[in-house]
């Protein structure tokens, strides 16, 4: 029967990343091709829905990238290869997305043609304020759920002490037990020492 331990213990949760992952591509391969056939603010709205989708990408590769230290190093050799490519096909899907976001004229149409410096100055700083607003409500959301493994987790670890103090009261018991019933069977073998010699 095989050890359990030979198995690639890191691999199934590295996969499950790497299935959630190749979902994250697809979809942010779709984005980025509508954000070709759209302008103006459909355009603006699909490039914000894009970047977002590329940040969870990055935070996938980020995961993978923790998990397949995990990995025993007979099998990690392919697993770094397979990582590379991810990476690679992400920086790729990111210099598009650059591409796309810096088409100006496609951006905000030719309405801002006449004064380019004050306008995308401003939009660029509204973008990262929202930007910066969605990662902060993303990273709180994920805070929270940190939190409430922990207490989680705490929650178990108090479970657990207190079935080891029951179970040590119960050998407590048990050896208390097991003493007395020795003195017991001491003062029987006396007893029966005494009358063999009667």
């Amino acid at each position: 029967m095989a050890n359990p331990l030979d198995t690639d213990a890191g691999s199934e949760l590295f996969g499950s990343y790497e299935a959630e992952l190749k979902l994250v591509q697809a979809d942010l391969n779709q984005k980025l091709d509508q954000i070709t056939e759209l302008s103006g603010e459909p355009r603006k709205s699909a490039v914000r829905l894009a970047e977002r989708t590329l940040d969870e990408a990055n935070e996938l590769l980020g995961q993978m990238r923790i998990e397949k230290q995990n990995i025993p190093s007979a099998t990690r050799s392919k697993i770094n290869q397979r990582f590379r490519n991810y990476e690679t096909d992400i920086d790729a899907q990111k210099r598009k997305l650059k591409t796309l976001a810096d088409d100006r004229k496609a951006l905000f149409g030719n309405r801002y043609s006449d004064n380019p410096e004050g306008q995308d100055q401003q939009l660029e700083q509204r973008q990262q304020l929202l930007s910066g607003t969605e990662r902060l409500d993303r990273s709180s959301q994920r805070l929270r759920e940190s939190q409430r493994i922990a207490n989680e987790t705490e929650g178990i670890g108090r479970d657990t002490l207190a079935d080891l103090q029951i179970q040590r009261e119960t050998i407590q018991h048990t050896r208390m037990n097991l003493l007395e019933s020795e003195g017991y069977v001491d003062k029987s073998v006396k007893t029966l020492r005494g009358m063999a010699r009667r």
